[in-house]
């Protein structure tokens, strides 16, 4: 190791800061100079102002038809989510089981946006409700909560990690936020193939938070891939609130520093969550790349069925289920525009039968065979 210069002459004066030097008007890219290209790229950043847009008309307006579809579909999660709690408590679902009850007008408010013939979705470990929304028959979800042969993975991913390729549906993962690395990749797919698709990359307030997330942001936003990144902000992540845990509470604007896009709308009201989707998705399948998409919403059970919930008071949670519900919230709509209440207690005597229809089927099928534990381990032979 070298040994330090004998310092007799005084202390090393301190190094003045550089001056950057202007970029000479020469330098150009095509018949432009450098600067004209940065100034009209932070201009054009600047107009695309989606939540001014958003907030200048912030609900969808859908027909009482198309609306009474939305409740019905929002429905069938409320009630297949408290059918898979029940049948978790009977000891017939095992491992972990998240339920998606309260954020029910996220999943129907996206996924009925979608086209489905091209479109593709991934999402974290709350995956009932998005499959469902996609319309996903319920019986085969049942059978793969209750770990079941004919289970939409063969009875061997349960709860966490179902997944469709009819469906274009990629999981149901159990990895907080390894959902969003994947979804970019399901996005370059799609640019890659030019088959016009986007992929919606759903993930939560604590994933948000990861290192990966804002790798997949800088990917995305400087390839313009064809991505909606869509946060569930349901307030607590796994336990603490998000004032608790996120220095920047506001998780629409996380993308700012790649240069995406961000909106904010309220995720309990299904009708702001399909406008606003509507006009990210108008944005991305122009060309312009991601979108950042906070949906704020509200889980009413704990993060999972082994949790009680301690971390938020009993009047919280009732508060919200009073002053805010989705369902509730569009039933009331709906009656407001004349719609006879007979017919909305009808739907959910034909919802709950579903259900019921589901939960039977689950419980009638057969465990899969040992054989199974060896496939689908590898996409092809080795």
């Amino acid at each position: 190791m070298a040994k330090p210069k004998d310092s007799k002459a005084g202390p090393v004066p301190a190094r003045k800061p550089r001056a950057r030097k202007p970029v000479s008007a020469s330098r150009k890219t095509g018949t432009e100079t450098v600067e004209a290209v940065a100034a009209s790229e932070e201009a054009s950043f600047a107009l695309h102002s989606l939540q001014a847009t958003f907030e200048a008309d912030a609900r969808y307006p859908a027909g009482d038809d198309e609306l009474l579809a939305f409740y019905e579909q929002m429905l069938l999660i409320r009630r297949f989510e408290e059918k898979a709690g029940q049948l978790y408590g009977f000891g017939l679902i095992g491992g972990f089981c998240h339920l998606y009850i309260g954020q029910e007008a996220v999943a129907v408010g996206v996924q009925s946006a979608l086209e489905t013939d091209r479109d593709s979705v991934i999402t974290g470990y709350r995956d009932h409700g998005h499959m469902l929304a996609y319309g996903i028959d319920p019986k085969v979800i049942m059978a793969e909560l209750t770990g079941r042969e004919s289970g939409i993975s063969k009875g061997k991913g349960g709860s966490m990690h179902m997944f469709s390729v009819d469906h274009r549906f990629y999981g149901g993962h159990g990895i907080v936020g390894a959902q969003v690395p994947l979804g970019t990749g399901l996005a370059f797919a799609h640019k890659y193939r030019g088959d016009g698709g986007v992929c919606v990359a759903y993930f939560g307030d604590g994933a948000a938070n990861q290192g990966q997330v804002y790798e997949s942001f800088n990917m995305a936003s400087l390839w313009k891939l064809p991505v909606l990144y869509v946060i569930e902000n349901n307030q607590y992540a796994m336990g603490t609130a998000v004032r608790r845990s996120s220095a920047e509470t506001h998780f629409y604007r996380r993308g700012t520093a790649f240069r995406i896009p961000g909106m904010d709308a309220d995720g309990m009201d299904v009708l702001q969550v399909r406008r606003a989707t509507d006009i990210a998705l108008k944005h991305i399948r122009a060309g312009n790349g991601p979108v950042l998409l906070e949906l704020n919403t509200y889980r009413y059970r704990g993060h999972s069925m082994s949790d009680p919930a301690k971390y938020r008071s009993r009047e919280e949670v009732q508060e919200v289920r009073e002053k805010h519900d989705p369902i509730e919230a569009v039933k009331a709509e709906l009656l407001k525009r004349g719609v006879d209440e007979g017919k909305l207690k009808d739907m959910d005597k034909r919802v709950r039968a579903t259900v019921a229809e589901a939960a039977d089927f689950a419980e009638s099928s057969p465990e899969p065979g040992e054989d199974e534990l060896f496939t689908d381990v590898l996409v092809g032979s080795y």
